[in-house]
């Protein structure tokens, strides 16, 4: 009786012991718990829109998103995006972004597409000026400004500004989407304040040009004006003085050294005769 026992209690401590076994195998090797997040919902459209309308509430509806993937800057309720204009073409479904709206309060139009700090301002253009018609709203380009100046008599052609870009083509705001360029005699451009206060001193001045540029060109030329004379091949000093017309003033030269000597050649006899001329008027 006292082995049955025994034995009993062996069989019993084995299976107990291979039960705690096989559940701390599985605690160890199985992969551990994920909380699932909920599903969110973003504001998109119940629609295609097009760049330049204004959203309304029967244009947006609710989608539901995967919580584990959130999107930044999507609304999670209609109201922060009714009332606000479309900067860019937004396909039906995809959650709209607060960057593709314009900003809260804005207005529509123009207006809504000037970020903060930003000016626009329309420069006057004709089909050469305008580069035969190829500006279209995001062009970037360079403003030049021909002018008469008074350190020079010669007409001075110089860069006031550089990669700007086109906000608006006569009425157009947006590119068409066909490719089609129009000509156009009034080119909005977007600049910061100071920039705008250049363009318009240039536009005073003398004729505009508008120079087109590859829209991945960022870098900023430092050419000084160009002369007329210059045209042809020679650099004369005026030149030298328009581009350094801000620089500051050269140091005095010492009193020591400002004699000149100037000595004329008197001709018919083959004799030599020289004038001494100098500050003091002793020949040197």
């Amino acid at each position: 009786m006292k082995t049955k026992r025994i034995l009993i209690a062996l069989v019993l401590a084995f299976i107990v012991s291979a039960a705690c076994t096989w559940y701390v195998a599985r605690r160890l090797t199985a992969p551990p718990t994920v909380q699932k997040q909920p599903d969110a919902r973003y504001a998109a459209p119940s629609r295609a829109l097009q760049a330049g309308e204004v959203l309304k509430t029967e244009d947006i509806d609710l989608v539901t998103w995967p919580g584990s993937d959130p999107i930044e800057g999507a609304f999670s309720q209609t109201a922060g995006a009714t009332g606000r204009e479309v900067l860019f073409p937004l396909a039906k479904g995809q959650p709209i972004l607060d960057s593709e709206l314009s900003a809260a309060g804005a207005g529509t139009g123009l207006a809504s597409k000037i970020p903060n700090g930003m000016r626009a301002i329309a420069l006057r253009s004709d089909e050469v000026v305008g580069v035969a018609g190829f500006l279209v709203p995001g062009s970037h380009l360079d403003v030049l400004v021909t002018y008469h100046s008074d350190i020079s008599p010669e007409p001075v052609t110089a860069t006031v500004l550089q990669n700007t870009v086109v906000l608006a083509a006569g009425h157009q705001i947006e590119p068409d989407p066909s490719g089609k360029t129009s000509d156009v005699t009034v080119v909005t451009l977007l600049l910061t304040p100071e920039q705008a206060e250049r363009a318009v001193l240039a536009s005073t001045q003398g004729v505009i040009h508008f120079v087109l540029r590859n829209s991945a060109d960022t870098s900023l030329s430092g050419e000084t004006p160009m002369l007329l004379s210059q045209l042809s091949g020679h650099a004369p000093t005026v030149a030298r003085a328009v581009a350094r017309s801000a620089a500051p003033a050269s140091a005095p030269v010492p009193a020591a050294q400002k004699h000149e000597a100037i000595e004329t050649i008197l001709g018919g006899s083959g004799d030599a005769q020289s004038a001494g001329m100098s500050n003091g008027g002793a020949r040197p």
